[in-house]
């Protein structure tokens, strides 16, 4: 559903963890409010079906992890596009669930690359282009997990603060700079990320919510939409939130 017409009418999108879940859904309200998109993921099969149902112009599928990978999509992408204005970076993992002193070694660095270092390469790679247009959106997808942490989930909890930190850091760096970059900090909601975790661990996430029940992707998606349009012209440095109630700060 298209909500304000032609809001991204002329600007150009490259979206992340774009084949399914918050990615998907924002990549194709952009489209629907006009702009043009391209899709980065790892699921390339996936990927393949979400540019043709969402309408993307282009789409590239690679690990963000690798920042060589990052750097060669970004020139590619920047080419199909002619320009970029707007950078949003929905790709993550949840990880394993367990405690700390169980937790797996290799699944924390790759928690670690996927959820924290895929955000510094894309966004290191993609603000050159976004200050010679003199104009910018950056929104950096964290969650409630890093402002209040989830018990057997501390791969997960720390690499979300590190995004918002990392994205409070950025906002202020590009302030006067015409870039605007902001981290949205979800509830849990109804996602494919979900299958990652067991019930009980889901079942304590939605515990948490005052509201009593998981977010939908499309209300995390309307606020994602307007944080990555002209409208949010006067915050930066900082983090939305859509929690049900669970945070309030």
């Amino acid at each position: 559903m298209t909500i304000y017409g032609g809001r991204f009418a002329g600007r150009s999108a490259i979206v992340t963890g774009a084949a399914s879940g918050l990615g998907c859904e924002v990549a194709r309200r952009i489209v629907a409010e006009g702009g043009t998109v391209v899709l980065w993921d790892v699921d390339r099969d996936k990927l393949a079906v979400a540019a043709d149902v969402i309408g993307a112009i282009h789409y590239e599928a690679f690990d963000i992890a690798d920042v060589a990978a990052v750097e060669r999509a970004t020139a590619t992408s920047v080419s199909v596009l002619g320009k970029v204005d707007i950078l949003v970076c929905s790709a993550g993992i949840t990880g394993a669930t367990a405690s700390v002193q169980d937790y797996p070694l290799d699944s924390w660095q790759r928690v670690v690359d996927i959820n924290l270092n895929g955000v510094f390469y894309c966004c290191r790679s993609v603000v050159p282009h976004l200050l010679a247009n003199g104009y910018g959106r950056i929104v950096n997808v964290a969650s409630v997990a890093g402002k209040e942490g989830n018990p057997n989930a501390s791969a997960y909890s720390a690499t979300k603060a590190g995004v918002i930190g990392f994205t409070k850091s950025l906002g202020k760096e590009l302030a006067a700079k015409g870039v605007i970059a902001n981290a949205i900090t979800p509830a849990t909601f109804e996602s494919p990320i979900l299958a990652q975790l067991p019930q009980s661990q889901v079942d304590y996430m939605r515990g948490k919510i005052p509201m009593g029940r998981l977010g939908q992707v499309s209300e995390t998606a309307a606020m994602v939409c307007f944080m990555a349009s002209e409208e949010c012209s006067f915050t930066t440095a900082s983090t939305f939130d859509t929690s049900g109630g669970r945070t309030t700060y």
